[in-house]
This record gives structure tokens, C-alpha cells and sequence, in this order.
């Protein structure tokens, strides 16, 4: 039943995947870290609601009219590798954790060759892995981890923050560790070279300091969808705008809850009025057909400010929308979705 057993994303199998070298295709692994944020903590808590979140879906219950399969029904291997044990004390140490977990992973071999699973500069493929964040500064290490496959990244990152200020920003950041937080960790990651020039903030609405704060956003490669832009020109609009900057590389797709209003998602650490709704999020999520996407994640779900785990379900949703969204995409019905999606336009 839904609401029975052992907590899994959709009662997939719980594999100790950081252990056991058994392929698979497609990894579920949570991130519980909070303590790099800036505002309300509980993020640590998000994997398990969102795990909470997707009792309802399951092998029986996972077919939507939309994508026309069930990324449950064993067509691709697909586990819930668990949590990764992660320091709450020390945020050097922890992301050092989370980038060699993530390693971990990229190097499991694929189970079903026939499934286009993400492919690396080398040749070789890897599984896809979908990350329960946790606050947003998990995507440091992961882009870290990614850059060694694939070279820079391109980031869609759909959020109402752009998270790319840069430390000065943030009292006493004097150490390097403690420039790293949910809100610097682009501009950390850009130092570094680890994303492209054609990335792109989606559903920004958040205050700023002033115009340098949009400057220096550019700067880092970013290109800014803002939240009005969906009332202004709609989504399909926004769906062709970031798939003419995105074109083909190799794209990370980060969502922080916060891009939802706080009506769909009140359970997040830093809420802002005025977000999309859920269907217009799903609605973007599924105009992403066909791009070349590499890894993707969900964050920044804190329960504790949830109600009725109305963002835990939100979230799980969203996963779902992410999980059918590769497995068509990378599948047989590849060619054909991208008919389809220029057919709309």
C-alpha cells in the first residue's frame, strides 16, 4: 500500500549503491546538509520529505498521460541509493564527502546499454543521478564531480535566488570554506570553471542589492528568466528561449523549491511571494525534451515549515516530471520528442 513499508522514492529498491558495485541506470541519492544557509535551516530533513512525498507513486502507479511511460516499471534500472553520511560539523569536510559520493556514483557501470545514459568525454557512460537536496551550496561539489565527465556544464537553474553573489556579500567570510554557502556557490563554481557561459537562472524574483548584483550574474554566465516573464510571454516562450541558449551540451538541471510560490511550497528556508505555480513548473520541466541533460537535482526542502507536506508532495512530483523527462528523452522516444516539441511551436 501507498502509505506502508519501508520509505523509498516510489518503493524502489533501496540499494547501498555507494557500496554495492551493482549497475544501475538511474540513482536516487539524498544529500542531507543545511549548514551553509543563510536563513532557515531544516533542509537537512528535505531528502526524507520528499522520499515522504512519492508514496503515492509507485510501479502500479507511476504511468502519466504526458510522458506515456512509468519510470518504475523496470524498463531502466532505477534505485534509491539512500543518504549520504554527511558531517553536520564540518563544511570542509562535508563537501568533500558529498563530491566523492557523487564520484562514487558516476563510476557505477550502466545496467541496460541500450538506454542512452549520460556520456562522458572519454566515451564511457554513466548512470543518472537525481540529488534530494539539502540546501543549494550541494551543487558545488556535484558540478566538481560532473566537470571531470563532461567538461564545463551548462546549469538551467530554476529558483527565485540567483546564487551567484559573490562572497563579500556575506559577513565574516574571511575563510575560504565559509565563502561557499547556498548563495555563492555559482560564483565558487565559475571561478573554478566548472559551468559554461550559456547557463540560465529560470523564475528569479528575489531583491538585490542594486544593478552590480545582475552585472556580475552575467559575468558568471548566467542568462535571467524572471518570474513576471511567465504572465508576459508565457511558457512556451520561456521553454524556446532556454533551449536556443542550451542547444546541446551537457546540461545540469538544479531546482530549488523556492522558485515555486510559497502557496505551493511554503516548506523551504528562504520563501518568496509571488513564485510559479506547480503547473507552470511542470509545464517548463516537460518543454526540456530532448535536451542532453546529465544530472539534475531538487533542494532546499524544509519540512519544518512545511503544512499538510504540501512541498514534500510538490517536490516528489517535480522528481517524477525529472525522472520521465530522462528516460524519454534518452530513450527510443527521443527523436520523436523532439518532433513532437517543434510541432507545438
Amino acid at each position: 500500500m501507498a502509505f506502508s513499508g519501508i520509505t523509498t522514492f516510489a518503493h524502489m529498491p533501496n540499494t547501498a549503491c555507494l557500496i554495492d558495485p551493482l549497475p544501475f541506470d538511474i540513482g536516487i541519492i539524498g544529500f542531507p546538509f543545511d549548514t551553509a544557509v543563510s536563513y532557515r535551516p531544516g533542509a537537512r530533513f528535505g531528502p526524507k520529505a520528499i522520499r515522504d512525498g512519492s508514496r503515492r507513486l509507485r510501479t502500479s502507479n507511476g504511468w502519466s498521460m504526458h510522458w506515456k511511460v512509468n519510470p518504475y516499471d523496470g524498463t531502466v534500472a532505477l534505485s534509491d541509493c539512500g543518504d549520504v553520511p554527511i558531517t553536520p560539523y564540518d563544511n570542509s569536510l562535508a563537501l568533500e564527502e558529498m563530491e566523492i559520493a557523487y564520484d562514487t556514483l558516476l563510476s557505477r557501470k550502466v545496467a541496460h546499454e541500450g538506454w542512452s545514459a549520460p556520456l562522458s568525454l572519454d566515451g564511457s557512460r554513466h548512470p543518472f543521478i537525481l540529488t534530494l537536496g539539502g540546501d543549494h551550496t550541494i551543487v558545488y561539489p556535484i558540478l566538481r564531480s560532473l566537470h571531470r565527465r563532461h567538461g564545463p556544464i551548462t546549469v538551467l537553474h530554476f529558483d527565485s535566488h540567483i546564487d551567484t553573489w559573490p562572497p563579500s556579500r556575506i559577513p565574516s567570510s574571511s575563510s575560504s570554506i565559509s565563502q561557499i554557502t547556498h548563495g555563492t556557490f555559482f560564483w565558487k563554481a565559475a571561478t573554478e570553471g566548472l559551468i559554461a557561459n550559456n547557463s540560465v537562472h529560470a523564475g528569479i524574483r528575489s531583491k538585490f542589492e542594486g544593478p552590480y548584483d545582475l552585472e556580475h550574474d552575467k559575468i558568471v554566465g548566467f542568462d535571467l528568466i524572471a518570474t513576471d516573464e511567465m504572465d508576459e510571454v508565457g511558457a512556451l516562450a520561456i521553454i524556446e528561449r532556454i533551449r536556443h541558449r542550451i542547444g546541446h551540451d551537457p546540461l545540469y538541471v538544479s531546482i530549488d523549491i523556492d522558485v515555486l510560490d510559497p502557496a505551493f511550497a511554503p516548506g523551504t528556508g528562504t520563501p518568496e511571494p509571488g513564485g510559479w505555480t506547480s503547473r507552470e513548473m511542470k509545464r517548463l520541466l516537460r518543454g526540456l525534451e530532448g535536451l542532453n541533460i546529465v544530472g539534475a537535482d531538487i533542494v532546499e526542502v524544509s519540512p519544518a515549515y512545511d503544512s499538510g507536506d504540501i512541498t514534500g508532495i510538490a517536490a516528489a512530483d517535480l522528481a517524477h516530471e525529472l525522472l520521465s523527462l530522462v528516460i524519454v528523452g534518452k530513450g527510443a522516444r527521443n527523436v520523436a520528442g523532439q518532433r513532437r516539441w517543434h510541432s507545438e511551436l
